[in-house]
Protein backbone atom coordinates (compact mmCIF):
# COMPACT_ATOMS: atom_id res chain seq x y z
CA UNK A 1 0.00 0.00 0.00
CA UNK A 2 2.93 2.22 0.86
CA UNK A 3 4.39 1.79 -2.64
CA UNK A 4 1.08 3.17 -3.96
CA UNK A 5 0.21 6.26 -1.51
CA UNK A 6 3.94 8.27 -2.01
CA UNK A 7 3.70 8.35 -6.07
CA UNK A 8 -0.22 9.37 -5.94
CA UNK A 9 0.78 11.79 -3.36
CA UNK A 10 3.41 13.56 -5.43
CA UNK A 11 1.75 13.35 -8.73
CA UNK A 12 -1.11 15.01 -6.69
CA UNK A 13 1.21 17.91 -5.72
CA UNK A 14 2.63 17.86 -8.79
CA UNK A 15 -0.68 18.18 -10.86
CA UNK A 16 -2.23 20.79 -8.35
CA UNK A 17 1.08 22.90 -8.61
CA UNK A 18 1.38 23.01 -12.69
CA UNK A 19 -2.90 23.16 -13.11
CA UNK A 20 -3.31 25.23 -10.38
CA UNK A 21 -0.24 28.09 -9.86
CA UNK A 22 1.96 27.53 -13.42
CA UNK A 23 -0.72 27.44 -15.92
CA UNK A 24 -3.04 29.95 -14.59
CA UNK A 25 0.39 32.72 -14.22
CA UNK A 26 1.45 31.50 -17.57
CA UNK A 27 -2.22 32.23 -19.25
CA UNK A 28 -2.31 35.44 -17.39
CA UNK A 29 1.46 36.43 -18.30
CA UNK A 30 0.74 35.86 -21.92
CA UNK A 31 -2.59 37.78 -22.18
CA UNK A 32 -1.13 41.16 -20.51
CA UNK A 33 1.02 40.98 -22.47
CA UNK A 34 -0.58 40.61 -25.93
CA UNK A 35 -4.15 42.20 -24.31
CA UNK A 36 -3.23 44.12 -21.59
CA UNK A 37 -6.88 46.42 -21.70
CA UNK A 38 -8.63 43.02 -21.87
CA UNK A 39 -6.66 40.82 -19.02
CA UNK A 40 -7.05 44.34 -16.26
CA UNK A 41 -11.16 44.01 -17.43
CA UNK A 42 -11.66 46.35 -20.01
CA UNK A 43 -12.11 49.32 -17.33
CA UNK A 44 -13.07 52.36 -18.71
CA UNK A 45 -10.91 55.17 -16.57
CA UNK A 46 -12.08 58.93 -16.14
CA UNK A 47 -9.39 61.20 -14.62
CA UNK A 48 -7.43 58.04 -13.76
CA UNK A 49 -10.19 56.83 -11.88
CA UNK A 50 -12.13 53.23 -12.76
CA UNK A 51 -15.59 54.21 -13.20
CA UNK A 52 -16.61 51.14 -15.20
CA UNK A 53 -15.94 48.27 -17.70
CA UNK A 54 -16.64 48.54 -21.51
CA UNK A 55 -17.87 44.45 -20.61
CA UNK A 56 -20.51 45.08 -18.13
CA UNK A 57 -23.25 47.51 -18.25
CA UNK A 58 -24.16 50.08 -15.88
CA UNK A 59 -27.86 51.21 -14.40
CA UNK A 60 -28.47 54.41 -15.91
CA UNK A 61 -31.89 55.98 -15.10
CA UNK A 62 -32.02 59.93 -15.60
CA UNK A 63 -33.51 61.27 -18.45
CA UNK A 64 -30.34 62.72 -19.54
CA UNK A 65 -28.36 59.51 -19.99
CA UNK A 66 -28.66 57.05 -22.50
CA UNK A 67 -30.71 53.70 -20.68
CA UNK A 68 -29.01 50.31 -21.36
CA UNK A 69 -30.94 47.07 -21.86
CA UNK A 70 -32.97 45.70 -18.69
CA UNK A 71 -30.98 43.66 -16.23
CA UNK A 72 -31.85 40.26 -14.86
CA UNK A 73 -29.49 40.07 -12.39
CA UNK A 74 -30.39 40.33 -8.45
CA UNK A 75 -30.27 41.53 -6.07
CA UNK A 76 -29.70 44.73 -8.17
CA UNK A 77 -29.72 45.67 -12.11
CA UNK A 78 -26.24 44.96 -13.47
CA UNK A 79 -24.62 43.14 -10.50
CA UNK A 80 -21.26 41.45 -12.07
CA UNK A 81 -21.16 39.17 -9.47
CA UNK A 82 -24.84 37.92 -10.24
CA UNK A 83 -24.72 36.90 -13.86
CA UNK A 84 -28.09 35.97 -14.90
CA UNK A 85 -31.50 35.78 -17.38
CA UNK A 86 -34.64 35.94 -16.38
CA UNK A 87 -35.11 32.43 -18.04
CA UNK A 88 -38.44 33.28 -18.90
CA UNK A 89 -39.88 32.29 -22.05
CA UNK A 90 -41.77 33.77 -24.69
CA UNK A 91 -44.75 31.88 -24.05
CA UNK A 92 -44.10 32.88 -20.13
CA UNK A 93 -47.13 35.53 -19.24
CA UNK A 94 -44.18 37.38 -16.72
CA UNK A 95 -42.29 37.82 -19.30
CA UNK A 96 -45.07 39.98 -21.34
CA UNK A 97 -45.89 41.95 -18.51
CA UNK A 98 -41.91 43.00 -17.45
CA UNK A 99 -41.59 43.58 -21.59
CA UNK A 100 -45.05 46.04 -21.23
CA UNK A 101 -44.01 47.31 -17.73
CA UNK A 102 -40.47 48.90 -19.92
CA UNK A 103 -42.27 49.81 -22.51
CA UNK A 104 -44.95 52.21 -20.54
CA UNK A 105 -41.38 52.98 -18.76
CA UNK A 106 -40.14 54.26 -21.88
CA UNK A 107 -42.92 55.94 -23.30
CA UNK A 108 -43.64 57.82 -19.65
CA UNK A 109 -39.85 59.33 -19.80
CA UNK A 110 -40.61 60.33 -23.54
CA UNK A 111 -44.08 60.90 -23.92
CA UNK A 112 -43.93 62.81 -27.38
CA UNK A 113 -41.69 59.68 -28.84
CA UNK A 114 -43.79 57.68 -31.43
CA UNK A 115 -41.55 55.36 -32.44
CA UNK A 116 -41.44 51.87 -32.04
CA UNK A 117 -39.38 50.51 -29.29
CA UNK A 118 -36.20 48.63 -30.02
CA UNK A 119 -36.62 45.18 -28.72
CA UNK A 120 -33.30 45.22 -26.97
CA UNK A 121 -34.86 48.05 -24.81
CA UNK A 122 -36.95 46.01 -22.95
CA UNK A 123 -35.48 42.73 -22.67
CA UNK A 124 -32.99 41.78 -21.07
CA UNK A 125 -29.89 39.71 -22.55
CA UNK A 126 -28.63 36.53 -21.16
CA UNK A 127 -26.05 37.37 -19.03
CA UNK A 128 -28.29 40.30 -18.14
CA UNK A 129 -24.97 42.63 -17.85
CA UNK A 130 -24.60 43.62 -21.71
CA UNK A 131 -22.81 46.86 -21.80
CA UNK A 132 -24.07 47.54 -25.29
CA UNK A 133 -27.04 48.74 -27.17
CA UNK A 134 -28.14 48.84 -30.61
CA UNK A 135 -27.95 52.18 -33.24
CA UNK A 136 -31.68 51.71 -33.07
CA UNK A 137 -32.27 51.91 -29.14
CA UNK A 138 -29.46 54.40 -29.23
CA UNK A 139 -31.64 56.71 -32.28
CA UNK A 140 -34.50 56.08 -30.04
CA UNK A 141 -33.07 57.48 -27.30
CA UNK A 142 -31.76 60.79 -28.68
CA UNK A 143 -34.75 63.45 -28.55
CA UNK A 144 -35.34 62.69 -24.50
CA UNK A 145 -31.61 62.82 -24.11
CA UNK A 146 -31.26 65.61 -25.96
CA UNK A 147 -34.02 67.31 -24.32
CA UNK A 148 -33.03 66.58 -20.91
CA UNK A 149 -29.24 67.92 -21.89
CA UNK A 150 -31.14 71.35 -23.52
CA UNK A 151 -28.83 70.05 -26.32
CA UNK A 152 -29.65 69.98 -30.01
CA UNK A 153 -30.52 66.79 -31.49
CA UNK A 154 -28.31 67.33 -34.52
CA UNK A 155 -25.24 66.95 -31.55
CA UNK A 156 -26.26 64.24 -29.40
CA UNK A 157 -27.23 61.88 -32.91
CA UNK A 158 -23.60 62.69 -33.90
CA UNK A 159 -22.21 61.64 -30.82
CA UNK A 160 -24.32 58.44 -31.38
CA UNK A 161 -22.76 57.89 -34.55
CA UNK A 162 -19.26 58.43 -33.46
CA UNK A 163 -19.69 55.96 -30.64
CA UNK A 164 -21.14 53.25 -32.91
CA UNK A 165 -19.14 50.33 -33.33
CA UNK A 166 -19.35 48.65 -36.53
CA UNK A 167 -19.66 44.58 -37.05
CA UNK A 168 -16.45 43.23 -36.13
CA UNK A 169 -14.51 42.02 -39.40
CA UNK A 170 -17.39 43.33 -41.34
CA UNK A 171 -18.93 40.02 -40.65
CA UNK A 172 -19.11 39.02 -36.96
CA UNK A 173 -21.84 40.33 -34.68
CA UNK A 174 -23.79 43.41 -35.03
CA UNK A 175 -23.35 46.97 -35.04
CA UNK A 176 -23.12 48.13 -31.40
CA UNK A 177 -23.13 50.86 -28.90
CA UNK A 178 -21.28 51.00 -25.37
CA UNK A 179 -24.21 52.57 -23.02
CA UNK A 180 -21.07 53.79 -20.93
CA UNK A 181 -18.55 55.27 -23.50
CA UNK A 182 -21.83 57.45 -24.90
CA UNK A 183 -22.71 58.59 -21.59
CA UNK A 184 -18.95 59.90 -20.93
CA UNK A 185 -19.14 61.36 -24.08
CA UNK A 186 -22.10 63.19 -23.09
CA UNK A 187 -20.66 64.48 -19.68
CA UNK A 188 -17.82 65.46 -21.94
CA UNK A 189 -19.64 68.15 -23.73
CA UNK A 190 -20.08 70.67 -20.86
Amino acid sequence: MKTLIRPAITLFVLLSLITGIAYPLAVFGIAKALFPQAAGGSLILKDGKAVGSSLIGQNFTSPQYFWGRPSATGPYPDNGTASSGSNLGPLNPALSDAVKGRIAALRQADPTNTKPVPIDLVTASASGLDPDISPAAAAYQVGRVASARKLPVEQVQKLVDQNTQARQFWILGEARVNVLNLNLALDAIH
